[in-house]
This record gives structure tokens, C-alpha cells and sequence, in this order.
């Protein structure tokens, strides 16, 4: 993973509208359907990879691998190591990742409120 050096104001690097702005590079990390799913699928919960990944479907492993790297990288998700034979790992979300969590929400109940006039919509658009 690359870490790019950003300069200028944080007022700059918090607007999205710069194409060199850090805000721009998080939103884009955070807003793939993979670390959303994740996001909402770790709620207030711990849970273990496996756990993650039965709770997202349709996630490969490496997919997951990365999405949860980002998270990380990005202190969104905490990632616990066991020294266990095997080792087992945990993850969590952190205060900011919860935080994030209500937009999440938010988004989710927004889906479920228009899906059928989006439906809808796309049939009409379609035909």
C-alpha cells in the first residue's frame, strides 16, 4: 500500500472537491459497497474474519483481506491479534468507525425506504 504525501491547508485537504485532497482519498476508500457492508456488518459487534466474511456475502478472502487493511489503515477498525495456535484475530469498529457507522445507517434505511420507486424508475428508464 502506498502512502501519499499530502500537502497544503487542512482546510484543503478536507475539501472533496480537490482531486489532491486527502478527504477526497478517504471518501474513496470508505464509500465502496465492500467496506460499507463490512462497516454495518461489525455494528457494535467483535468479530473474528470468518465471522466477517459469513456476515457479507459474496466477499472473496482477498477482498475481505484489503477491505479490513483499509479500515484499519485508515483507524477505522481495530485489529486484535491472540498468540493462539492457531492465532485468532478480532476486529472491531473504533469510535470514528462507529461515528462512520450512523452514515452507514442512514444510508441503509434511505435504500429501504425508496428501493421501489427506484425499481421502478429503472423499469420505466429500461422499457
Amino acid at each position: 500500500m502506498v502512502t501519499k504525501q499530502f500537502s497544503g491547508s487542512p482546510e484543503e485537504q478536507a475539501d472533496l472537491r480537490r482531486a489532491d485532497s486527502l478527504a477526497r482519498e478517504i471518501f474513496s476508500d470508505v464509500a465502496n459497497k465492500w467496506a460499507l457492508l463490512i462497516i454495518e456488518a461489525l455494528g457494535e459487534r467483535t468479530l473474528r474474519f470468518v465471522e466477517v466474511r459469513g456476515e457479507v456475502e459474496g466477499i472473496s478472502h482477498k477482498m475481505l483481506t484489503q477491505n479490513l487493511r483499509m479500515l484499519e489503515r485508515n483507524g477505522l477498525v481495530e485489529r486484535t491479534v491472540y498468540p493462539t495456535v492457531p492465532p485468532r484475530v478480532e476486529y472491531t469498529l473504533t469510535e470514528p468507525g462507529r461515528a462512520l457507522r450512523k452514515t452507514v445507517d442512514t444510508m441503509c434505511d434511505w435504500t429501504h425506504r425508496y428501493l421501489g420507486h427506484i425499481e421502478e424508475s429503472r423499469r420505466g428508464f429500461d422499457g
